[in-house]
């Protein structure tokens, strides 16, 4: 029987929060959203953490009456692009809808952070939303269309990755040889949504090809993740619906031929912790008490750091947690969490003292794909 493989945790950077208030703290930056040195400040911080990635969310279609995070934000291929540059272990996760993406684009997009950042990409591949149809010049489509669409972007993505065999450039100067033409290899996809010849004009990283991730709730989404993900967001409000989800999902991986180890189940959560209960509340009602129109609830996650701790050990012992992704709903989220609870998950021998590696991949322990044209 295989090792259970320890906790992974990874930090979803919101800018100015997960709320409608978090702005106005006086701790937070009115502009975090958009201020480049909060973003580098909180990567570094959450590789001293060890976290295994920093994961950013998107959205494409905006309101008067979104959260003010997602009414003025970085595009995550560039942010993360940037954040490669002060960092080098932690993995950089970015969200970017199938919906209304381009596959080539996309492609290379995430090959070249993950060549930037030297094999520490991921791509979070979602479904989109009427309005963000609306944007980019696709309301001719209807909500049938959506997985079909993503399955056939995500093949074509996941084929243009292969599109030169690991040893494909050989760039000898004395023989004049760059690379070896047979280990190019083109796509030729047509499907009903995508015609796509590549190949894709850039090589496979340190990590073979960036981690897949995904988001979503129905069986559509499962049949897909259980083929071509590697990851699953869940919500983190019910640890029993996160058990059924795990294990439900992990079946169909297998039923895919693939190992349900290497799979991983990725609840979110936004904790508050306390050195003490009362201290976790203070801080709770701080955020209640800066704009009181808005009311947030209480985190499934709450309280003392050895409370907290204790919760995240139960749901990842339960099965109902692979990777822990925490948001900040108070400005001192990540501080409070690396600083109280790290350290004692680290000490329970749940969460790692070091990293492992320097990919994403490897540090997840998730093996290396293998080109499908090598022999």
């Amino acid at each position: 029987m295989n090792e259970k493989k320890q906790l992974k945790i990874g930090g979803i950077i919101d800018g100015v929060g997960w709320n409608y208030m978090g702005w106005r703290h006086p701790d937070m930056p009115a502009n975090a959203s958009e201020n480049i040195d909060y973003y580098v400040q909180k990567a570094k911080r959450l590789e001293e953490g060890k976290f295994d990635m920093i994961f950013l969310a998107d959205v494409s279609h905006i309101g008067p009456m979104m959260i003010p995070h997602y009414l003025s934000m970085f595009e995550g291929v560039s942010i993360l692009s940037a954040l490669s540059m002060v960092t080098h272990s932690i993995g950089l996760t970015a969200t970017i809808a199938t919906s209304y993406a381009d596959p080539f684009t996309v492609a290379r997009q995430m090959a070249s952070l993950d060549k930037i950042s030297n094999g520490r990409a991921g791509w979070n591949a979602i479904t989109s939303n009427p309005g963000g149809l609306a944007n980019y010049s696709r309301t001719h489509l209807s909500k049938a269309d959506l997985y079909p669409m993503k399955e056939e972007f995500i093949e074509i993505v996941e084929g243009l990755w292969d599109s030169y065999e690991d040893d494909a450039f050989i760039r000898d100067k004395k023989r004049g040889v760059f690379f070896d033409p047979q280990k190019m290899h083109a796509l030729n996809y047509r499907g009903n949504y995508f015609s796509v010849d590549g190949p894709l004009n850039i090589s496979r990283s340190r990590q073979g090809r960036p981690v897949i991730f995904q988001a979503g709730t129905s069986s559509d989404f499962m049949n897909i993740a259980s083929k071509h993900a590697e990851g699953a967001l869940v919500n983190g409000e019910d640890i029993e619906y996160a058990k059924a989800f795990s294990q439900e999902l992990k079946r169909r991986v297998k039923l895919e031929g693939r190992s349900p180890n290497d799979f991983l189940i990725m609840p979110t959560q936004n904790p508050i912790v306390g050195r003490t209960e009362k201290e976790a509340e203070e801080k709770f009602q701080e955020l209640q008490s800066l704009m009181p129109i808005y009311r947030i609830p209480k985190p499934t996650f709450f309280g003392s750091a050895e409370k907290v701790a204790d919760q995240i050990q139960h749901w990842y012992e339960a099965g109902a947690m692979d990777l822990l992704l925490i948001r900040q709903e108070h400005p001192s989220g990540f501080d409070d969490f690396i600083d109280l609870v790290v350290p004692i998950l680290q000490e329970r021998g749940i969460f790692r003292k070091e990293y492992e590696s320097n990919t994403l991949r490897g540090n997840l322990g998730l093996p290396y794909p293998k080109n499908r044209y090598s022999i």
